[in-house]
Order: C-alpha cells, then structure tokens, then sequence
C-alpha cells in the first residue's frame, strides 16, 4: 500500500501554466533566435542562386481531324499522306530523347557557359556576355571535353586568357585564332548583348570564366530535367518545361529543341518523296538521251532518203495497222516500265523506300507499294527512339520482308499479261503488214524509227509529269507540330521562394529555443520548485533562496533574503514544536538525502536565528564522519566525540560560548573516529542529551545524510522534529523516495521539509520582497568566480 502511495505521490502532473511560465521566462532566446535566422535567411536567399520555371505549348497535328486534312486533299491522289493518328506518347519519348537533346544543345551552344565573378558568387552572365567563345572546327574534341578557362578583358580590342588553373597564357586581340591541344583552334569574338531593358550592354573591362561542359553528360542532365506532359488527357497539346539558373537560356533551349523536333520530322516524312523524286530525275536522263539518239535517227534516215512526205495513199492502207501498232506500243512501254521496276526492286536494299504511282492503270502493285513505303517511314522513326532489337520494329521488319516479295509476285505477274498482251497485238501487226507489202521499203523502215520515238516521247512525257508531282508534294509537307505558345518564364523564381525560406525562418527561431529548453528540461531530473515536494505530502517550512556566501551566519541585522526565509522557517517550525513540553530544550534535528545539500548550512544559520530572538540555544555537530560546523564557526576539533569516547569527561568541557550572541552555545562534532556508528549507539549519548534539555531552550543537531549511513535513524530518538534539507537543482527527483519512506514510515519524528538554494530569477521559489537588496554580480564577476571557484 505504501509502494502504490510512493508512486501515486512521485506521479508527475501536467501544469500548463508552468510549462508556458518557463518558455516566457527565455523570451530573450526567442527573439534572438528569430533574429538570427532572419539574418540566415536573408544571407541564404542573397548568395543562394535563383531557379527560375520556362514552360512552352505545341500542338501535335492530328493529319486525320481539323482544317490539315482539307488543306492537303489535293495530294490524297498522290499516295504520299500517312494515316493515322499520332500516338501522343511516342511523340513525348520523341521529345525527351537524348539524341534530340544532344541535337539542341549543339545547335545553341549551351554547353559553353560564361560567368561573371562576384565578391561571394559567380553570376551566369548568359544572354548578357561581351565575348563569344567560336571554334574553328566542332569536332569531336569540343564535344567531350570539361573544363574552364578565364578571359580578362584589358581594352576593347584586346583580352588576357587564363587556364583552369588560372595561369596566364598570355594577351591576344578578340577574334585572333588560338591553337589548343585540347580544345583545337578557338578564338575568343567580341558579342553586343541586348540587356533587359532594350538597350546595348556597354563594353568594360570584366573578368569572365569559361566553362565548357562535356556534351555526354550534358545531355543526360537536360533530357532528365526536361518535363514533357500533355496538358489534358483528352487533348494533343503538350506543355514542355525546365528549370534552370537562367529564365532566357531555359526559354531558348525550350525553343530551339521545338525547332530542331519539327526539322526532324519533316525531314522523316520528306524521305519517301525525296527517293521517288531521287527515282525519276536518274531514269529521265536515260530517256532523254535515247529520245535524242531516236531522233538523230529519224532526221539521219529522211536525210539519206531525201524522204520529205508519204502520200495520202499510203496513209489510207496503213490507219488500221497504225492502231494495232500504237495498242503494240502502248503494251510495251508498260512493259518496261514494270521491268524497271523490277530492275529497282532487286537492286534496292531490304529497307528503301519505292517509287510510286509511276505504273499506268494498275492499282494493285500501286496500292502495295503505297503500304510498304508506310512501313519503311514507321520503321525508320521508331529507330530514332529504340533499337532494331525492339519487338515493334522486329514484326515491321517480317511485315516489310513479306510485303516485298508481294510487290515482286504482283509486277511479274503483271509482267505476264503484258507480255501476252503484246505478243497479240505483235501477231495482229504481222497480219497487217502482208497486207502493206506493196508499200516501200522505205517507208517500212521509217515506221520502224518513228515507233521507238513515240515510246521514248511517251516515256519521257509521264516520268516528267510525276517528278513535278513529287516536287509539289516536297514542297508541300507541314510541321508534325504546332507551338501554341513560345518558351516563356516568370521574373519570380520557384527556388528559393522568399515567402517560404522567411516563414520557415520565423518557424526555425522559435523551434530552437523551444526544442533547448523542452531537451534541458526534459534531460533535467533534478528537483526545481516546492511542487516537486508537494506531492511527497510532508509538510513544507518553506524554501532559500541562493546566498553568494554559503559560509556566512546571519546576524541581528542581517536583511537578504537568505535571511528572512530562513526567519520564516523558524516560524513556521513553532507550529511543528507547538505540542513539545516546554520544560525541556525543543530537539531539532538537520539532516538531507545526500551530502552538499546544505544541512549545516541550514542547521548554523537555523541557530543563529533562533538564538537572536533571546532563546538560549546549543548547535550539536553530529555529522561525525564529515563535520561541517568548522566552515561557519571558529571551534577546536574536539566535541562530541571525545566526549564518547572518554567517560570521565563533563560535558561542560566541550561547549564552547559564541560571541555575538547572549545564548548560544556550540558543541563541535570532534575528531572522526573510526567506528562512528558504534560510538552513536553509546549510552552516553542519551544522556548526554538529557542533560543538555535540561539547560536550553533549543537544541540544533547537524546530523549525517540519511542515504549514506544510518548515523541519523541511530538517534533520530532524541529528536523532537527534522528539518529534512532538500537542495534545488541538484538533488534527483529520484532520490526523493528516500524521504517519502521516511516519512510515511515514520522513522523521522515531526519530518518537516525545506527547500534550499533556489532560483528566484528564474521562478523557483517565492522571493521575500521584505528583505535587503543584495547588489547583483556582472557576467564577468560571475565567470570570474566560477574560474576561481573551478581552480
């Protein structure tokens, strides 16, 4: 039952009011803290580089909606429009790729940087640097290398030029060319920026660092940085954005990626037009020059034949087999053209595109070569952003393979009928001539010349109508995109954001204290206040303040508020004594839970006091293994002890007469003997003490720590009443079990308690605004003290 009590009485409470007394008390801290971190962040957003946002719109052209697809109906007849929509996320990967990126930061040069150096930080002087950095030949050594080099500028025509470890190279005029192991031919061009207001950035003396990046890492870095996300998921427009140092170099690098992912898809779909194109010029020279050789022939053979017309005759008998023999022409030229075709077709590689729309009246080998060449371009465009180990571009390579030799079955058969054709139409012809045998031989012979220059005109004329039709077609393709809205930043930056680094600033000020003073308190075990021993239920005399002296003895005139507390704990101790037989001496014993809690201090000046108001007082030391009587009062080390130890002495011998004081006597502990608990237990003790009651009014006895040795319960018998000493910040809340046993056991007669040496600055205790104002010591005092005090 008493364990349940013990713990129930140590049982901490939750005093809300104190907890906010404690933190109010530091609010010097909370304001200093504040100000410190104001002044951190101020100096943080001051040398801390700014990251700004550039964000850019496109539209992704859907060739199979809106106003694109009746622009280019024109062409539908031609074959050369894909079908199809775009798939919005492989135009994304597109846009995000490395190759593209790669693309973007060679055609703008952002992998030279030039910065400006501060007093603290360098400043990226992008879009607003003096000097360009131009090299002879961009080769592969730009490309990999990553280092830094510095241009002073002297004058404004002439530089000095430092390496990375700012070793001078020596002084060149702007534009002179500048021979590098490691970077090649450079040379180093005066630049006219445009600042922000409009106006020519004037030409000074600036002090510039070069930084030249490698392009590989470079590139990984802006590919992952870019974010590329269609605004809605029901919409073809995507919103494309980076982060960056500088607003301006985001915006361009956002630009110029759109300009060069454009380029590249028109180059994509332009490939198809252009081999057909590239098909038709070479077989026009070809007939060109035999429609020439044709015709030297047909003026050769008139010439020599003095042939200048035929006779109408010969017309008449000859119009029937003139159109066997043009339905024979017209059988042929479509026979070569499909032997031509052929011709292409096993000279090609696997993957060329075919020309189109060249064979006259057949659909079918048109229409198959139309599909293949749509595979050939979807191929091609899925390698930019894959391999040729990706599964889609494995079953377009098997579709491709099967689709060719399609194409080549549908022309030889075709080839087939063509040759039966005009194999018939040969026969009809030779049928005809036996008819026209009587005409000349002459004029035999110049039909047979004007045939070959009817088929090579007819040629000629439908493979220079398709080149004008492919090259309207050329002329003709559209941007895969559309830029809805230009690369575009906003002045204020989205990191460091002002706002948030002060809140978190004010925040952080106020938590540091805050987290000091819960940790201290927290790691703090030690009791503080009287509500620490309020819950211990022993009846409380009252607390002391802290005394600069601890060996000081108060006096009749003695006014701090040392003193007048402990006036008030010898009031408040009459009320414990109230029931004591007056006839003999009040006992009052001092004691504490361990050493250096005060107790003697408490025991002289509790003496003292009392002998002050007249009453004839004695001061026993009874802490006889560590007397501390000596450190307050002048006494010979002879007392109590060698009274014990010596039977035929008198007590009168050992009391010893206090100046100052009408009655007050003091009886010192003695020399320490070795055996001091035996020497306790002597009868001599018990009467000793019954003599001295018999002559005093009080008696005070400073007797050992009760934790330590069990000196103090061995004659806690003589004792009217305890003061039990409890020190501030320095005894353990843990230790206070000792005396709640003590007490509830009672095995301390009237047990009353006193808090010593507490902190009325800082809210311990309860001040005595009746005493004597005890000039405050300075900082330095106090730390000059503690050195003298640690020495």
């Amino acid at each position: 039952m008493q364990n349940n009590n013990l713990e129930h009485n140590t049982e901490e409470k939750f005093d809300l009011k104190q907890i906010l007394s404690t933190y109010v008390r530091a609010w010097k801290w909370f304001v200093l803290s504040v100000i410190i971190c104001f002044v951190l962040a101020k100096v943080y957003l001051r040398y801390t580089v700014p990251v700004y946002k550039a964000s850019a719109t496109i539209l992704i052209k859907d060739e199979d909606s809106g106003g694109l697809a009746s622009e280019l109906s024109v062409f539908k007849e031609l074959d050369v429009m894909g079908s199809g929509s775009r798939n919005i996320d492989d135009e994304i990967e597109i846009l995000r790729s490395r190759s593209l990126a790669e693309k973007t930061i060679k055609k703008g040069g952002f992998n030279v940087s030039y910065f400006t150096e501060g007093r603290i930080k360098s400043v990226d002087s992008y879009g607003e640097n003096l000097i360009n950095l131009k090299f002879t030949a961009k080769d592969s050594l730009l490309w990999d290398r990553d280092t830094i080099m510095a241009v002073q500028i002297l004058s404004s025509s002439k530089y000095e030029l430092f390496d990375a470890k700012s070793n001078s190279l020596g002084e060149f005029a702007f534009g002179q060319v500048i021979k590098s192991k490691d970077l090649g031919g450079f040379s180093i061009e005066k630049n006219r920026p445009i600042g922000k207001r409009g106006q020519l950035i004037p030409f000074s003396n600036v002090f510039y660092k070069i930084q030249i990046q490698n392009i590989s890492k470079l590139t990984e870095k802006m590919a992952k940085d870019l974010k590329v996300e269609p605004l809605t998921k029901k919409t073809n427009v995507l919103e494309l954005t980076l982060n960056d140092q500088v607003a301006k170099r985001a915006e361009d690098y956002l630009n110029t990626l759109i300009s060069i992912y454009n380029f590249e898809a028109v180059k994509d779909k332009n490939t198809i037009s252009q081999k057909t194109a590239d098909f038709i010029n070479d077989r026009l020279e070809i007939i060109t020059s035999e429609l020439d050789g044709v015709e030297k022939q047909v003026e050769s053979f008139k010439s020599n034949k003095h042939i200048v017309d035929i006779p109408t005759e010969a017309e008449l008998n000859l119009r029937t087999n003139q159109e066997v023999k043009l339905n024979e022409i017209s059988s042929s030229a479509k026979l070569q053209v499909v032997d031509m075709m052929l011709l292409h077709l096993r000279q090609s590689q696997s993957y060329d595109a075919m020309p189109i729309n060249i064979i006259p009246g057949e659909a079918s080998a048109t229409n198959l070569i139309g599909e293949f060449n749509n595979l050939i371009v979807e191929r091609n465009r899925l390698l930019q952003s894959s391999t040729e180990n990706n599964p889609t571009v494995l079953r377009l390579n098997d579709k491709i393979i099967s689709l060719k030799e399609s194409i080549k079955e549908s022309l030889k058969r075709l080839r087939g009928s063509l040759q039966v054709e005009t194999s018939k139409q040969k026969g009809y012809g030779d049928g005809l001539d036996k008819k026209i045998n009587a005409l000349p031989k002459i004029e035999r012979e110049f039909r047979n010349i004007f045939r070959q220059q009817q088929i090579k005109e007819e040629l000629y004329l439908y493979l220079f109508k398709k080149r004008e039709e492919t090259a309207i077609t050329l002329a003709g393709t559209a941007p895969i995109s559309k830029v809805v809205d230009k690369g575009f930043s906003n002045d204020l930056p989205i990191s460091p954001k002002r706002q948030i680094v002060y809140v978190f600033a004010l925040l952080l000020g106020i938590f540091i204290p805050f987290a000091v003073i819960y940790i201290v308190n927290l790691l703090d075990t030690k009791v503080k206040r009287k509500e620490d021993l309020d819950k211990l239920g022993i009846p409380f005399l009252g607390d002391v303040p802290h005394s600069d002296s601890n060996e000081q003895v108060i006096q009749s005139n003695s006014r701090t508020s040392s003193a007048e507390a402990i006036r008030i704990v010898r009031t408040n101790l009459e009320f414990v004594l109230s029931g004591i037989d007056s006839h003999l001496a009040k006992t009052i014993f001092v004691t504490s839970t361990v050493p250096g809690e005060g107790k003697s201090f408490m025991a002289a000046n509790l003496a003292s006091t009392i002998a002050i108001s007249g009453k004839r007082v004695l001061l026993i030391g009874l802490d006889i293994r560590n007397p501390k009587i000596d450190e307050y009062f002048n006494v010979p080390h002879r007392g109590v002890t060698n009274f014990l130890m010596n039977s035929k002495d008198e007590i009168e011998k050992y009391l010893l007469q206090q100046s100052g004081y009408e009655h007050f006597d003091i009886l010192p502990s003695g020399v320490i003997p070795p055996n001091p608990a035996e020497l306790l237990m002597n009868m001599r003790l018990d009467l000793m003490f019954d003599e001295l009651k018999a002559k005093y009014d009080y008696i005070v006895v400073d007797t050992a720590p009760v934790s330590l040795v069990t000196d103090t319960l061995l004659i806690s018998k003589n004792a009217n009443a305890f003061v039990y000493v409890v020190r501030s910040n320095y005894l353990d809340k843990e230790m206070l079990k000792i005396p709640s046993t003590l007490y509830q056991e009672n095995k301390l007669p009237n047990m009353a308690v006193v808090l010593n040496d507490t902190d009325v600055e800082k809210g311990y205790g309860y001040g005595y605004g009746y005493g004597q104002e005890v000039k405050k010591k300075s900082i330095l005092e106090r730390i000059k003290e503690f050195i003298m005090f640690k020495k």
